[in-house]
């Protein structure tokens, strides 16, 4: 690391020794100067930032850490801006997950909040991001805060930002409130204390009045009748879906939910598995023993705040498959839309959304039920800005993104595991009652529409260095793009940075989206590789689109044999592997 860095660390780190922190802040800071001059540069060489979704980062002392002094620089940049935002009565919410740290930070910004004058509605304990969402809509709030590191490593914890409508905040009151935050340069301009008896208790109310809400949105009650027996095998990985998944697929009147004890267990250090992300397979592992124990027919599964779900269903020879989220997406959006024609509730307007990297077979489904089909940047943030422009005029039935996330009907404004369990649980039964089972259906899917595959590569660098680095491979691919992907000659160059669209040397501009740094390539075959750096982890991430025509379910073990070693190809062109 250069030696201007390291100055500007060490200056950093010198101004919290002398600052006003606690003692064992500066024990820590003390120690890392004396003992650990790489993790002192990485702690203090830039302040974290507060991105559009808010912060995420690694817990520890310094300024590019999450603890309470930049979670409370945040808050009360954030205050700032809504009460230059609302005027009267300023009401905000707030909840926090299972991850260490998470309550005192959930308390830490309450008290500021209150500190500026709002009233706050604090969780009682901790609770799913999806409640969060609901909460801010069912009282009235302006805003809302939910400490969250989602499916993150053990050592992050995050701080997501919600407005109004309970989505988390997009333009023009992202940057507006990254502006003001930016401008708290130090601890003592966060207002941390006076805001007694504005901070108020919420718990058991919310819930009930979520489930109600969940239970609202079941189209096939017969089926479920029929298989309430229905074994399903559900973990919350450690985090804040125990409280909820259970009760929402009771309210659907499924009996039959056979829990993983050791992962019920509330646990920031997440002991039973390496890592808490349900797009891992190893962190199923546990639930798909017990699947096989109990002879279940379904696995299903929450991160730690219970935003996102996986499934994994029986195949033909008995052998659990995980679904990835473009087959649930794509299952519960023919699900969805196949029930709503059944019911007479499609009336052409309705429409679905998903996002650029996610398969566009969900596209091809939408189409063949005649329904409007979004195309949007990955982020529900985003998902959930289309749905507050149509608000009124169209009906938002379901959309999601490949990392599973998704979200049903639009009183949650955010992607909602609890919500969509419920609804694959019931598209479970649905298949039952046909004498299938989820995989039956996402084949004859791939009949009726094409078979659709994807792949994805996530190269990790962590630290200063590792962001430099991931930056020089998306310059570099912009300077040379890729001539042909397996074979096939690349016809189309989407740069969602520079918005640009290329085609046969055509350059024209791409509307409607937000800038972002996305590079995705179509080749004259239909294969759609994108990639981009993360936004929530020190990650670049290559998804790969491939698609064949499969002439029945009998050739499906061959069709994916082939999807798959074109996959394999793609990565190797690409020096992924």
């Amino acid at each position: 690391m250069n030696t201007n860095i390291d100055k500007i660390a060490m200056e950093r780190a010198l101004g919290w020794l002398a600052g006003n922190f606690d003692q064992q802040t500066k024990e820590r800071v003390k120690y890392l100067m004396e003992n650990d001059k790489k993790e002192l540069t990485e702690s203090f060489y830039q302040t974290l930032e507060f991105g559009t979704g808010g912060l995420r980062g690694i817990m520890g002392v310094g300024t590019n850490r999450m603890n309470v002094y930049t979670v409370g620089m945040a808050t009360q940049g954030l205050a700032n801006y809504l009460k230059r935002s609302f005027q009267g009565e300023i009401k905000v919410a707030i909840a926090y997950d299972c991850r260490n740290n998470s309550p005192l930070f959930a308390q830490t910004t309450a008290e500021v909040f209150a500190a500026n004058g709002f009233i706050v509605y604090l969780f009682d304990t901790l609770h799913p991001t999806p409640l969060l969402s609901f909460t801010i809509r069912h009282l009235g709030c302006k805003s809302g805060v939910v400490v969250t590191a989602s499916h993150n490593p053990k050592e992050y914890n995050g701080y997501k930002a919600y407005w109004d409508d309970g989505a988390q905040v997009v333009a023009p009151h992202d940057t507006n409130i990254i502006d003001e935050v930016q401008k708290i340069t130090d601890p003592s301009q966060v207002k941390f204390k006076g805001g007694s008896g504005k901070i108020i208790s919420i718990g058991s109310e919310i819930d009930e009045a979520y489930i109600e809400m969940v239970k609202g949105l079941s189209l096939s009650p017969e089926a479920v009748a029929g298989y309430n027996q229905m074994k399903i095998v559900y973990t919350p990985i450690h985090g804040t879906g125990v409280r909820l998944v259970p009760k929402a697929l009771a309210s659907y009147g499924f009996t039959n939910i056979i829990n993983v004890p050791q992962q019920d267990i509330n646990d920031g250090d997440f002991p039973t598995v390496v890592s808490p992300n349900p797009e891992d397979p190893a962190a199923l592992k546990m639930a798909l023993d017990k699947a096989v124990e109990t002879g279940a027919d379904l696995v299903m599964a929450t991160d730690p705040d219970a935003d996102r779900q996986a499934i994994a269903v029986r195949d033909k020879n008995d052998k659990f498959v995980l679904l990835n989220g473009n087959q649930s997406g794509s299952l519960l959006i023919y699900y969805l839309l196949t029930r709503w024609q059944e019911l007479g509730k499609l009336n052409g307007n309705q429409y679905v959304i998903k996002t650029i990297v996610t398969t566009e077979l969900i596209r091809r489904i939408a189409a063949s039920f005649d329904v409007e089909c979004y195309n949007t940047l990955t982020g529900f943030k985003f998902i959930a800005a289309i749905i507050r422009e149509n608000e009124g005029e169209k009906e938002f039935v379901g959309g999601g993104e490949e990392s599973y996330g998704f979200m049903v009907g639009d009183k949650v404004r955010d992607k909602d595991g609890i919500s969509s369990l419920s609804i694959a649980a019931e598209c479970a039964a649905w298949a039952a009652s046909q004498n299938k089972n989820l995989l039956d259906i996402l084949k004859e899917m791939y009949v009726k529409y094409g078979f659709y595959k994807e792949g994805l590569v996530s190269i990790t660098r962590k630290g200063q260095q590792g962001q430099l680095e991931i930056r020089q491979m998306m310059a570099d691919m912009r300077t040379n793009p890729p001539a042909e992907i397996s074979g096939s000659k690349v016809v189309e160059i989407h740069d969602f940075l520079l918005q640009k669209n290329t085609s046969a040397g055509v350059v024209t501009d791409i509307e409607g989206l937000p800038k972002s740094d996305v590079l995705q390539f179509v080749t004259a075959d239909g294969t759609i590789v994108s990639m981009r750096p993360s936004g929530t982890e020190p990650k670049i991430k290559f998804y790969f689109g491939v698609r064949e025509d499969l002439p029945s379910v009998y050739d499906y073990d061959r069709v994916n044999e082939k999807l798959d070693a074109k996959i394999e190809r793609i990565k190797l062109d690409l020096n992924l592997i």
